[in-house]
């Protein structure tokens, strides 16, 4: 399958035709700004109606074009250790650095993502559902997902790894047990299998940032099982510090026509958190992800309002 045609829709439009030529206009400050890619799947799109807004898989041939394109722009690929170090600086982000993020542990990153990362000497950082990592290959939501012995082997030609909770599930419904037992045992697990210490945490499914006393309670746990820092779904690039464990990300799949990705990674979408966290706050009662939904949109972890 090749690139998906753009899509006429509310995000993309007003990206592209309205904040894009906005931003340019007002352009002469370089304030710090990281970008942080949200991916999942690699691999072609099903037979489904999801709205290109809420897809989760990439095409090969499309996330091919979207490293190439990286490439020949003279980005870099860091870690969200690196991110933090850098913002600590506070000096401005003047050498195109970007970091690109796997959720969910699909095993088509090591068939079909690793080897095009490889060929454009980019490089990644994969959050795992323990529960879904085994000695041979475990379906999560009906794809195969990676085999430690896979873990481990990317792990050592330089793939991160980082958390991504146990059994992936809506954290905020958890009891305090259950929740520091997802954050703990999954990073225990992780750091048994590689041997070497895992500090980044990524959130599933849509991120309740209006929940300040739950968010609390998140940083609290994430701290205390040694956690450094996390990424979360909130739509955005990373400017501060200030939320170093629920960095926002930029989602990509294979809607993402390359004038589109541009936009994304120059931070012309980052408009759609306003609109995103105002859905939030219409929606505040905490609800389990919607039974019989599209699995994909369950899956992905995109927030509220995609």
């Amino acid at each position: 399958m090749g690139l998906k045609m753009p899509s006429l829709r509310a995000d993309r439009l007003g990206t592209l035709y309205f904040v894009r030529p906005w931003r340019r206009l007002v352009a002469g400050r370089n304030d710090m700004r990281i970008p942080i890619l949200m991916y999942h799947s690699i691999s072609e799109l099903s037979r489904t109606n999801a709205h290109p807004y809420f897809e989760t898989r990439t095409s090969p041939e499309v996330f091919e074009l979207q490293m190439k394109f990286l490439c020949e722009r003279g980005y870099s690929t860091i870690s969200p250790a690196d991110v933090v170090a850098l913002l600590s600086t506070g000096e401005p982000n003047t050498n195109k650095k970007i970091v690109l993020t796997f959720d969910d542990g699909f095993r088509d990153f090591y068939t079909h993502a690793f080897p095009i990362l490889q060929k454009y000497g980019l490089n990644a950082t994969v959050y795992l559902p323990t529960e879904y990592i085994n000695k041979k290959t475990k379906p999560f939501l009906g794809k195969e997902c990676l085999t430690w012995a896979e873990v481990r082997e990317l792990n050592k030609l330089g793939v991160a790894f980082g958390s991504h909770t146990v059994t992936h599930p809506t954290l905020r419904l958890l009891s305090e047990s259950d929740l520091e037992r997802e954050i703990r045992c999954s990073k225990e697990i992780i750091e048994d299998e590689l041997g070497s210490s895992i500090y980044s945490f990524a959130y599933p499914y849509a991120f309740p940032e209006q929940d300040r006393a739950f968010l609390h309670r998140l940083r609290d746990a994430l701290k205390g099982a040694g956690y450094h820092n996390g990424v979360s779904t909130v739509i955005g690039s990373v400017q501060s510090l200030e939320g170093r464990f629920f960095m926002k990300r930029l989602p990509v799949n294979s809607w993402d026509d390359l004038k589109f990705f541009h936009a994304k990674i120059e931070g012309n979408y980052d408009w759609v958190h306003n609109p995103q966290y105002l859905k939030k706050l219409i929606r505040q009662h905490p609800t389990e992800p919607p039974a019989g939904g599209n699995a994909a949109e369950q899956a992905k972890g995109f927030d509220t309002g995609r």
